[in-house]
Parts: structure tokens; C-alpha cells; sequence
């Protein structure tokens, strides 16, 4: 691969995975899900647990972690080439939650029980679906401290302890690292988070995993981890959105995400810090650019390479943007 490529929108085949909570939801996005409990699609993915690679263009092929070492530093901008752990900064994933996920909290990037190479995971999610009656779990009640914590979960009561939410198609949640959070049946979701895959399982329904054992809790990490006094999280509503205008989801230290109506033409431009990184919500449309132009459809997740500068979005579509500040 040489220096010259010029700098081009890139399309990537998710890593699909199997999960015991998943089902065949994917599969409305127009992917060639594999068999199975699908849970997640790894879009956007540079990862020793999974990496996505290059559908279109010169770079057809290619894994997002080839493409890091090439031309991560000229790509993914000033701010995007810095990850902590020498990797592209976001992990990208569609999620189909079928059932219910565990309860389960992520850890911090100073936290010492974590795995070599690894990051804390803070995290977002956008709802793409939600059937009529979703529901998600997200926080502690308030009072709930790490005794009382421990106390709930020794005695099998822990759901006392959890605040539970209704949700709907377009809700948002930021879940900074030490929330104790799980999604919940009938919902399809897109997750902008930091590239790490470590969770903290605290409660798994006392079901069995794909390979019939229980999966393996973290009660001892999950307690250390988690953040009693809350850790900023926050939700919205985001039908305020307008055509052609950001809203801003979600700000945090690892990546900053917009919502953007477009209705016909939207010139948008990448900065010299970051890479940007659309999710197509809903609606079809293209991405155009000086040398080309890109389909763009639901379920669709795109990398803007830092140095593309302006481009155009066209059609009628929902887009998520999410970018290194």
C-alpha cells in the first residue's frame, strides 16, 4: 500500500458476532448475516477480538488495522491517531439485542485490573428500533452505595438496585464509564464507544451461555468499578433535530457524536483533528466527494478520512457523526 492513496470515504464488511442474546435483525440492513444468534456487527472495528475491512476503492481488502499502520497518522487526524493504546481510537458496532443483555458496568482507562492493551469503554447508544413496550437498564437508584451494592447481589435481589427505562426509536444514552447499564430486549442500537472490549458481567439472568454453562460473572471488578456517585450519564429525546444542523448527543473526553437531518444537499467538512465517522440511522441517500460518489443507506457505517476536507451528504437520511475533539 503505498503513501499516495488518496483520501477517499471508506465502507467496510462488518465482524459479525454471536452472542446469546442476539437474533437476525441485522439482516434488515441488507448484510449477509452468518447463522445464528447475531448480536452485534463490529462496523467500524480495529481490534484483536475483531476488525472490519474495506469494501470500495483502492483499499478494497484492507483491515482497518492495516490501514491504521500505513496511514493511520496522515488519516485519522491530529487528534484521531491518538488512542492510548496505539489503535484507531472508536469501535463501531450495530447491536440486535433479541433478549436481554447482562447487567454490567466497564471500567476506566486508569483502572488496574485491566486486561494488558486494553482501554476503560465509555460508550453511547443510539436507538434504531425499539419495539412498543423496550426497555433498557441504565444507573443505579440514587442512594445505592458499594455495601448495599454487594449486599443486593449476594442475596439475588440485585434488579432492586437498578433504575429501569422506557425507550424509543431515536432516544440516546452516553454511558461514561462506571455506569451500570444493560440494553434490553427488543431493541436495535448503534454503539459509539472507545475501542476496548472489556466488561464487567455483574448479572446474567442465571441463563446459560452458547455453550450451555453459565457465563462468567465479575462481581468483585464490577464493585471496584463502579461509579456510586454517578458518572455523568445522560439521556435525550433527539427529535429536535433540523434539517442541515448538528445536535449534539453525546461530549465526551474520547469522542464527540451529532445527530443530522439531511434533506437534499448538506456540505459538511472534516477537520485536520479527526477523522469523522457517519452511521446511517434511517433513509437512503450518497456521499459525495471531489473524486466520487458513495451509496449510503440505513444501517451503513462510514470512515471520512481527516484529510478529505469538504464533502457532500445528498438524499433524504438520518446520519450520526461522530468525531475526535
Amino acid at each position: 500500500m503505498s503513501q499516495t492513496v488518496q483520501p477517499y470515504p471508506l465502507h467496510f464488511k462488518p465482524d459479525f458476532k454471536e452472542r446469546v442474546w442476539g437474533g437476525r435483525a441485522l439482516e434488515r440492513f441488507g448484510y449477509d448475516v452468518p447463522e445464528g444468534h447475531i448480536g452485534e456487527g463490529w462496523m467500524i472495528a480495529d481490534h484483536p477480538n475483531g476488525v472490519s475491512h474495506v469494501l470500495n476503492g483502492e483499499l478494497a481488502g484492507q483491515g482497518l488495522d492495516q490501514i491504521r499502520e500505513k496511514l493511520g497518522a496522515e488519516w485519522f487526524g491530529s487528534k484521531g491517531s491518538h488512542s492510548g493504546n496505539g489503535r484507531f481510537p472508536l469501535l463501531i458496532k450495530l447491536l440486535d439485542c433479541n433478549d436481554d443483555l447482562s447487567v454490567q458496568v466497564h471500567p476506566t482507562d486508569d483502572y488496574a485490573g485491566l486486561p494488558k492493551g486494553e482501554l476503560g469503554k465509555t460508550e453511547m447508544w443510539y436507538v434504531l428500533d425499539a419495539k412498543p413496550d423496550a426497555k433498557i437498564i441504565y444507573g443505579l437508584k440514587s442512594g445505592v452505595n458499594r455495601e448495599s451494592f454487594a449486599a443486593a447481589i449476594a442475596e439475588h435481589r440485585i434488579m432492586d438496585s437498578l433504575q429501569v427505562v422506557s425507550v424509543q426509536a431515536g432516544d440516546t444514552f452516553y454511558i461514561p464509564a462506571g455506569t451500570v447499564h444493560a440494553l434490553c430486549a427488543g431493541v436495535l442500537v448503534a454503539e459509539i464507544q472507545q475501542n476496548s472490549d472489556t466488561t464487567y458481567r455483574l448479572y446474567d439472568y442465571d441463563r446459560p451461555g452458547l455453550d450451555g454453562k453459565p457465563r462468567e460473572l465479575h462481581i468483585e471488578d464490577s464493585l471496584n468499578v463502579t461509579a456510586y456517585e454517578g458518572a455523568g450519564a445522560t439521556r435525550m429525546k433527539t427529535d429536535g433535530a433540523k434539517p442541515g444542523e448538528w445536535l449534539t448527543l453525546a461530549r465526551s473526553p474520547y469522542f464527540v457524536t451529532d445527530k443530522g437531518i439531511v434533506d437534499g444537499e448538506w456540505k459538511v467538512s472534516t477537520t485536520p483533528e479527526s477523522f469523522d465517522i457517519l452511521i446511517v440511522a434511517e433513509g437512503t441517500g450518497a456521499i459525495r466527494w471531489g473524486a466520487g460518489t458513495l451509496d449510503a443507506k440505513a444501517g451503513d457505517c462510514f470512515l471520512i478520512p481527516a484529510p478529505l476536507g469538504e464533502y457532500t451528504l445528498a438524499g433524504r437520511f438520518t446520519v450520526l457523526r461522530s468525531r475526535v475533539e
